[in-house]
């Protein structure tokens, strides 16, 4: 009786094969800029709590030239990561309909990112107002 090794497939780059695992991984290796936004703000929030003198040290550290390149470079991903979820709506949502008639992808789509667009700028304002 002779042995024989049972087959094995490789795993190596699997996704790089399929334009749309590459746009999916893509899309939530995103999530780690994110994630990186979201521990900056965590640090502010600590340094806030530990008085004034730590909370300007971190206003000044956000000021410095490669804490405005990391910020840009967070802006696009995350706003490449808002714009590949609302491609997705269509996709996971149920049919929705407007007058008896489905709505278009598009209309999904365009929907979620003028929604988040009037958000965001009412946030700033919000804050602008605030902070004035």
């Amino acid at each position: 009786m002779s042995k024989r090794k049972p087959y094995v497939r490789s795993m190596d780059g699997w996704w790089k094969k399929n334009p749309f695992f590459v746009e999916y991984v893509i899309h939530e290796s995103t999530a780690l800029f994110v994630l990186a936004y979201a521990v900056t703000l965590l640090v502010g929030l600590i340094r806030l709590g530990q008085g004034e003198a730590a909370w300007n040290g971190w206003l000044a550290a956000l000021q410095s030239p490669g804490a405005l390149v990391f910020h840009l470079a967070l802006l696009v991903a995350i706003a490449y990561h808002a714009y590949t979820w609302f491609k997705i709506m269509p996709i996971t949502l149920p049919p929705i309909r407007v007058g008896g008639e489905k709505l278009s992808p598009c209309a999904i789509i365009t929907g979620g990112l003028v929604a988040a667009a009037v958000a965001s700028l009412g946030l700033i304002v919000l804050v602008w107002r605030i902070a004035a």
